[in-house]
């Protein structure tokens, strides 16, 4: 009976350091790990153990017994990668960083943002005597992404949060949330507190299209719409127009899946979830039938995931269309595109809402007067560089495509960081192995750019710490001059925990996971504080 990796895999290799006969792959340090979809259990000498449940964070691992309807498919995909990736050498090949002996004293360490990336950074940190991490986030609540990002109908994806408070139980870790670096305290006033700063403050925006009427009313960013049905204190009050017939969500990547199935999701089965209240009332309204995801390639570039798209196959009383199936394209090439041909088979239900992947079309301009009426949109012909990637490029026979509500989801980009160099082509502060200068580091997408996984973050948090801790050893570093506490009335962990509670306990009244707190107010209520006034 193998166990099976399922759509909810994180990909941070914990599964791998379990495993005892090293079946489950790729693997840190082999190639594919962090650019593919998953992880995989190679059913011919899986034997069994289960070792890999109890390590795995997010419940991804089961035996092949327990999948339920809509995860049986995985099964085929697990066994599938084998086929392509033999892995015949079964030696492990991820080591586990030993731990460090660090010069006599302690280490400081202030992390800068507390979502996945500097959790993971914070843990890497902890795992050596000595060390200890204060972790700096804007909001009042940490895990960013995990708590505001990920989709409300992928409860099991959030259940990372559990490793999270693993991670923050450990004695010598420390919060100070509610404090934005730059407005409350400075670079500068970390630096005189701390021996190093890690910078792991994500990609906070998105990026633009550049068209004409992109910033009309009705055309929304994904990073906006996604922080509106999650609670984000920054857009949960939010006011969206969905009293349209059609959503057109440009891109498609694993977000846009995420957006096209929030919005034509039963709201009775959303109301089981940790979804704003205010979006699960607009939702409840919605008018929106058909929603249509555009893709400028075809569908072997499409950038969602496999996992992804097996969940979006398996909705039920939701049709799933393909549109724009090159006749070049049509064999199945891959798994993804073997999926897709078979989605684009499939008969329409009469009545049902629909979304519809439509391939090989590019926006041009939204029209609208006041508002949103329109989208104009162009199909486009493949082109294969020399270096071999794939282009698209516009036909000229443009065509308007009726719409109310436009999403932008091309990718999310970094802000720059105040007194730190930036990159604007890539998004990121240039460094080297997660080095910024001595005593100053990056981690996660404000480090590599938005790609990868949760779990991709741990391996990126691994390095970073290496650098660091080199650092310190090589006396580096900066001993701390400052013996005053910067935005000492922050938010800290038992402040986090009553808010927690807070929010359960009212889950637990309505039967949801939780209730979420989306103003400050509320949150520091909850937490028994009174807001703060700016400090600077």
């Amino acid at each position: 009976m193998p166990y099976v990796v399922t759509r909810s895999c994180c990909a941070d290799a914990s599964c791998v350091l379990a495993c005892p006969v090293n079946c489950i792959h790729p693997a840190p340090g082999e190639p594919g790990f962090g650019t593919t979809d998953m992880l995989y259990v190679d059913p011919r000498t899986c034997v069994d153990c289960g070792a890999c449940t109890t390590a795995c964070p997010v419940d991804a691992l089961k035996p092949h017994t327990a999948l339920g309807e809509a995860e049986l498919p995985f099964l085929e995909l697990n066994a599938s990668y084998y086929k392509e990736n033999a892995h015949a050498d079964r030696a492990p090949m991820y080591v586990v960083p030993g731990q460090r002996r660090l010069p006599q004293g302690e280490l400081s360490v202030a992390v800068v943002g507390a979502g996945p990336a500097g959790l993971f950074a914070a843990d890497e940190l902890l795992r050596h005597a000595g060390v200890r991490v204060t972790v700096y986030d804007r909001l009042p609540t940490p895990y960013g992404l995990a708590r505001a990002g990920v989709a409300p109908d992928h409860q099991d994806t959030k259940r990372v949060t559990e490793l999270f408070r693993v991670i923050e139980s450990q004695a010598a870790f420390s919060y100070r949330l509610g404090v934005e670096v730059g407005t409350d305290v400075t670079h500068a006033d970390l630096l005189r507190e701390h021996h190093a700063v890690i910078y792991a403050v994500g990609a906070a925006t998105d990026k633009r299209l550049g068209i004409d009427g992109e910033d009309l009313p009705g055309s929304i960013c994904a990073t906006d719409f996604v922080a509106w049905y999650n609670g984000h204190p920054d857009r949960a009050h939010d006011d969206h127009d969905l009293g349209v017939d059609r959503a057109v969500v440009i891109g498609n990547g694993n977000v846009a899946l995420d957006v096209a199935r929030v919005l034509t999701a039963d709201p009775g089965v959303l109301a089981r979830t940790d979804i704003s209240d205010r979006a699960l009332t607009a939702l409840r309204s919605s008018t929106i039938r058909e929603v249509v995801l555009l893709g400028r390639r075809g569908p072997a570039q499409a950038a969602f995931t496999v996992p992804e798209l097996l969940a979006l196959s398996a909705l039920k009383d939701v049709d799933v269309r393909v549109e724009g199936w090159p006749e070049d394209l049509s064999p199945a090439t891959n798994e993804k595109t073997r999926l897709l041909s078979e989605l684009a088979a499939r008969t329409p239900v009469q009545g049902r809402r629909r979304i519809v992947l439509r391939f090989l079309t590019s926006p041009v301009r939204i029209i609208g007067d006041g508002r949103v009426r329109a989208l104009e949109v162009t199909s486009t012909m493949l082109h294969t560089d020399d270096d071999g990637t794939v282009r698209a490029r516009p036909t000229g026979d443009p065509r308007t495509l009726e719409t109310g509500l436009v999403l932008r989801c091309v990718g999310y980009r970094a802000r720059p960081v105040p007194g730190l160099p930036f990159d604007e082509e890539t998004a990121t502060i240039p460094h080297v192995a997660g080095r910024v200068e001595p005593g100053v580091y990056v981690a996660g997408w404000i480090k590599r750019g938005p790609t990868g996984f949760i779990g991709t973050n741990k391996t990126c948090a691994q390095e970073t710490v290496a650098s660091l801790l080199d650092d310190f050893a090589a006396g580096h570093l900066t001993r701390p001059l400052s013996t005053v506490t910067a935005a000492g009335d922050a938010l800290g962990l038992e402040d986090w925990r009553s808010i927690d509670r807070a929010e359960r306990a009212t889950g637990v009244a309505q039967g949801r996971p939780r209730v979420k707190l989306t103003d400050t107010e509320s949150l520091y209520r909850a937490a028994a504080r009174s807001v703060p006034a700016v400090r600077g």
